[in-house]
């Protein structure tokens, strides 16, 4: 495996690895060990710990700490951060950027296929190992396409500052970001959230799994301590809709007491902490299952939505809720299935809910889908069933009539 020696990347990063290294110090990746070098050479550094993949750089950088009595340097041989354990003021990371050429192997040059993998396995696992005021020093080139690291950055809840660009010969330009986690982050930290991960992006809300330690206990629904796996949802700049996930947490507040959504555990100004909820889209579900096992789930769906209509409140998108309804096993004692909803960004209050009625239209649309489950979905008798309720809702029990014989 190959050394990395430095060339201009490594010059550009050096410099600015000397005016803002402090404290405790990563340096990931360290190949020759520039960065380190100059990195304990500021008198505001009490301690380097430089890591590299491949055992011979680690080796020849050894001798060289050895030799020159560098005593703030300790080395250690770790894939990213696989053998590291303690939290850093500034990490510093110069990874291999070049996209993959076909048939040549070199993890001191290429950062993957697209040049970016490497660097989004480093900002999956970097927030565990930075300090809360803490300072990611990162450099990168425009063949890594920095259009997919600004994205990666952002979607792993960190803001970056750029300190410096440098343009080389034949179109590639040097970018030096600092790196620092985002006011959420540090809240969500400050609250006991962690190895927070991006999922998917919505209309309104970027989506997120992560652990909540709930012996931090912002009135917590746990008597003892525990960890849990947990939803975030956070909103998103670009969406035209604001206060969305502000509105989501204050309906899942109402909801959770009538046993609809997901469990809210607790939110912020633009950000909203959730049970995560294991299972698979209403659709996909019911592919997979039988008849005498989907009717029930339907007039479970059917039932909430009938709660929803009582309380004067409109979720939207019933009409097409494949994408949000989840079913899943909550109970694991019984392995019992149970739909969840989810997403509920647009949930308003009204005084005339078609949650219902949106749901039977949504029955009919899958006649198809259930009739290979053998399941007649009698369309007219539905949709009469659905204006007899329309016109007084203790009509309910007619809606279930047809799907049940």
């Amino acid at each position: 495996m190959m050394i990395y020696e430095p060339q201009e990347d490594s010059f550009l990063l050096e410099k600015q690895v000397k005016k803002y290294a402090l404290g405790r110090v990563l340096d990931l990746g360290t190949g020759s060990g520039i960065q380190a070098v100059a990195a304990a050479g500021n008198k505001l550094v009490r301690e380097v710990i430089a890591v590299d993949i491949n055992p011979e750089a680690v080796k020849r950088f050894q001798e060289i700490v050895t030799k020159n009595k560098f005593k703030k340097i300790q080395i250690l041989v770790s894939n990213l951060f696989s053998n590291v354990e303690c939290k850093f003021d500034i990490i510093i990371f110069n990874p291999p950027y070049l996209p993959q050429d076909a048939g040549i192997e070199d993890a001191a040059l290429y950062g993957g296929k697209k040049g970016w993998e490497i660097s989004e396995r480093f900002f999956h696992q970097a927030a565990k190992f930075l300090a809360p005021k803490g300072k990611i020093l990162f450099l990168f080139s425009s063949l890594t396409n920095k259009t997919k690291i600004d994205e990666i950055i952002s979607h792993n809840l960190f803001e970056a500052q750029e300190l410096v660009k440098e343009k080389l010969p034949f179109f590639e330009e040097l970018y030096v970001y600092s790196i620092h986690k985002s006011d959420i982050l540090h809240e969500l930290e400050r609250k006991g959230v962690s190895d927070v991960h991006y999922l998917t992006k919505g209309h309104r809300g970027m989506v997120y799994s992560g652990t909540w330690n709930t012996d931090y206990n912002i009135k917590s629904h746990f008597s003892s301590k525990k960890t849990v796996k947990i939803a975030i949802k956070v909103e998103n700049s670009t969406s035209k809709a604001s206060n969305r996930i502000k509105n989501e947490a204050r309906w899942l507040k109402i909801l959770n007491e009538k046993n609809i959504g997901p469990k809210l555990y607790f939110s912020g100004t633009n950000y909203v902490v959730m049970e995560f909820i294991e299972g698979k889209r209403i659709m996909d579900w019911i592919k997979e299952h039988s008849k005498e096992e989907i009717i029930p789930i339907l007039e479970k769906i059917l039932i909430q939505g009938l709660t929803m209509d009582q309380l004067g409140v409109s979720k939207q998108e019933m009409h097409h809720p494949h994408k949000h309804i989840i079913v899943s096993s909550k109970d694991e004692v019984n392995r019992k299935d149970e739909p969840i909803m989810i997403d509920f960004e647009r949930c308003k209050e009204t005084l005339a809910p078609t949650n219902v009625t949106q749901l039977v239209e949504w029955l009919c649309r899958s006649k198809n889908e259930l009739g290979q489950k053998g399941i007649k979905v009698k369309v007219e008798l539905l949709r009469t069933a659905a204006q007899a309720y329309k016109m007084d809702k203790s009509n309910f029990k007619i809606i279930l009539n047809p799907l049940r014989n």
